[in-house]
């Protein structure tokens, strides 16, 4: 598809059709990409057993910093290059692509490298005990080793979605969740490398994933691709994408802040068992706010170009749309935690007290679940008209400015009932600010509004 096609059907093909379109693909990698980190965690609990399925909770800050890093090069860039060819200016596009790429390479190796040096104490700072830093270490030695293959992979899977190929972004994801669902269970059981295993599979799928984007960029037919002149990193195009990437990045950060003081209150008050039931209740419920992300992912080219071009008609629509839709998806997580919590909690482990505690803890925490949704899509919305303040305040305001109180206060008077019952308060409290958000800025005339320094 050439830059002239993507830029005609983004302007006038149905709001609606191109939000499936782009949504579509988008939805299926997040989901798949989901479902292999389920399926890890499956093979890791009945495979090693239920502390390695703790020592995993344990890396999930790491692993969200990570992400952090990830999305605010990935995300950023993918919105500025939306902007930019939906004001037809294909130079400032390429000229993202090389600084996207040139970043995600940087940072990978700085960030794993420092990551590395200071692992255990990293890993115990975030609630590992001699019985789970073992697993803990084993599994982020290997990860870390794999980083800037992380970074570039997800960056660039970012950007190759929002300059016009939804369907090869997807493919991207798929092909890295069947490498990694082949690998995953010889390296555990047949090699017999246990936790180690799942993270050498894991790195060697992103491996395969980041050749495929790597071809697609390097393809001259593509709209946006590797040319001379563009590998140099130029100070308005970062302040951009780091503006505008800002917002999913601090969202990430806070949410490993989170997960710390989860991880600490669970040992508290549950010990090791605790964290490992907030494992495989936070990967059942990230299934669904992956699916939710990847709505975004697919709203945000949409929405992007559309603001771009002036087209404000077109970007209510695609709002409106997208908030009906991705109330439905943590609408239906929340029905099936609170219907079939047996089922989905017996798919990670058999140890009876490990089951009770994640069952109980999945249904107190989805209890408000699909005002989540809502939430989720407001706050991308703001980061996709290049509103990266609005977008920051509203990221931080569930986690940081709400979340962390009632992790505080609640477990001092509710122990570990306490601990579940904050997340599910906090989501209330920043549906009702984001929803206030949106109609401040629709009624003050500040929401279609373009952004000077894009």
């Amino acid at each position: 598809m050439s830059a002239a096609d993507a830029s005609h059907l983004l302007e006038t093909k149905p709001v609606g059709k191109l939000l499936l379109q782009y949504s579509i693909p988008a939805i299926i990698g997040m989901t798949v990409t989901s479902l292999y980190n389920i399926i890890d965690s499956v093979f890791i609990g009945h495979g090693v057993g239920p502390l390695a399925i703790s020592g995993l909770a344990i890396t999930f800050p790491l692993m969200n910093l990570i992400i952090a890093f990830c999305t605010l090069i990935g995300v950023g860039g993918a919105t500025i290059s939306s902007i930019y060819m939906g004001q037809r200016d294909m130079e400032k596009t390429s000229s993202v692509l090389g600084n996207v790429f040139l970043l995600c390479v940087i940072l990978g190796f700085c960030f794993g490298g420092i990551a590395t040096l200071l692992l255990e104490p990293t890993l115990r700072f975030f609630g590992a005990s001699e019985a789970t830093m073992p697993y803990a270490r084993d599994f982020m030695e290997v990860i870390l080793l794999g980083n800037p293959i992380a970074f570039t992979f997800i960056g660039l899977n970012n950007l190759m979605r929002a300059t016009g190929y939804p369907k090869k972004a997807m493919l991207s994801s798929l092909l890295t969740v069947f490498v990694n669902i082949i690998l995953a269970p010889i390296f555990i059981f047949h090699f017999g490398w246990g936790i180690r295993g799942a993270a050498f599979a894991t790195v060697i799928a992103q491996t395969s994933g980041l050749v495929w984007i790597l071809a697609h960029f390097i393809n001259k037919n593509s709209s946006v691709h590797f040319k001379a002149g563009i590998f140099r990193l130029k100070g308005r195009i970062i302040k951009s994408i780091l503006s505008i990437g800002m917002s999913p990045f601090l969202m990430n950060v806070c949410a490993s802040t989170v997960v710390i003081i989860l991880n600490n209150s669970f040992m508290r008050y549950g010990g090791d068992l605790a964290i490992g039931a907030y494992g495989i209740v936070n990967r059942v419920l990230t299934l669904f706010i992956m699916i939710e992300i990847g709505l975004t992912q697919g709203m945000q080219p949409v929405v992007g170009y559309n603001y771009g071009a002036l087209l404000f008609d077109r970007v209510r629509r695609v709002l409106r749309y997208a908030m009906i839709t991705g109330i439905s998806i943590t609408t239906f997580g929340f029905i099936t935690s609170q219907l079939f919590p047996d089922f989905i909690v017996g798919m990670f482990t058999d140890n009876h007290e490990l089951t009770e505690l994640a069952k109980f803890g999945l249904r107190i925490t989805c209890l408000l679940f699909p005002l989540v949704g809502c939430q989720i899509i407001i706050t991308n919305f703001f980061q996709s008209i290049g509103k990266a303040k609005v977008s920051i305040f509203l990221s931080l305001s569930r986690q940081l400015i709400f979340l962390i109180p009632f992790l505080l206060i609640l477990p001092r008077f509710w122990g570990i009932t306490g601990v579940w019952a904050s997340l599910p308060m906090a989501d209330f409290i920043s549906f009702v600010m984001a929803v206030v958000t949106l109609f401040y800025f629709n009624k003050k005339g500040l929401l279609f509004k373009m952004n000077k320094q894009i």
